[in-house]
């Protein structure tokens, strides 16, 4: 397989969010296809999605192995960027420090106004968001999972590389049947049933309190176990449905290289 062709294999992989799969990918494909700068920037762009210090030092040290072959290659060097734009100043002040010089050697090869320059921006229009950004993502995220929820009964057939398709069906499993209805009913209104879970605790902790029963209560925080369990179920459908996802889009890889060979 060409490194064309492992690239692909990557990004399809790494849109369904099979970082550990894209990470295989690209070291299979710089094995067999020897060094190439795309795949260098997807075994980095992999180490970094994890949002995890120590994939964090490893997808560092792909992009700085990469930028020693390539040292122009403006995939790296925005990937790079991105990850000390993204890095925590106090834990990680010489990443931090990193940023600026790489800001600068992107301006000299992408100057302002330029197609490249444009591209450069949209690529880093991730890192460059804040809190509230990341939080209606999040919120625009929980009520796509609340409609999906609410057509639970209703599950239609798909291709197994559509990850929402994929998603629905995973979450027919793994909240289907009456047991989980209470499940279901808390991912539909998320936030009511935070929302009643505070109150409730903070209910629960002051009449135990001023009736006596306790000095000291925190009682009243066992009405978030079972949002707890909730997001444990959908954490569980969520992964399930990647990996079916990802592992038809492997499948599909291996039938091509098969037909070639």
């Amino acid at each position: 397989m060409t490194a064309y062709a492992y690239a692909d294999r990557c990004e399809e992989l790494f849109a369904l969010g099979a970082y550990a799969r894209v990470r295989a990918a690209a070291t299979e494909g710089l094995a067999e296809a020897g060094p190439d700068p795309v795949l260098q920037r997807w075994l980095g762009l992999a180490h970094a999605a994890e949002e995890d210090d120590d994939h964090d030092d490893e997808a560092e040290a792909a992009y700085e192995e990469g930028l020693r072959l390539w040292p122009d290659d403006l995939g790296l060097l925005v990937s790079y960027l991105e990850l000390c734009l993204r890095a925590d100043g106090w834990e990680h002040p010489a990443r931090e420090r990193r940023a600026q010089p790489l800001r600068d050697r992107i301006a000299e090869l992408a100057p302002p106004g330029s197609p490249e320059a444009q591209q450069v921006e949209a690529a880093l229009g991730w890192a460059g968001r804040g809190y509230w950004e990341d939080t209606r993502a999040k919120l625009d995220r929980a009520r796509a999972e609340g409609a999906a929820l609410r057509n639970l009964g209703a599950v239609p057939a798909a291709h197994p590389e559509d990850l929402h398709a994929t998603e629905a069906a995973a979450a027919a499993e793994t909240l289907g049947g009456p047991w989980n209805a209470p499940l279901r009913l808390i991912h539909r209104y998320r936030i009511a049933a935070y929302v009643a879970a505070l109150a409730l605790s903070f209910l629960t902790n002051t009449l135990l309190v001023r009736t006596g029963t306790l000095s000291f209560s925190l009682w009243g925080w066992f009405w978030y176990v079972p949002l707890f369990l909730a997001e444990a179920k959908l954490k569980q459908t969520r992964q399930l449905a990647r990996e079916r996802a990802a592992a038809a889009v492997e499948a599909r890889y291996a039938v091509r290289q098969s037909e070639r060979e």
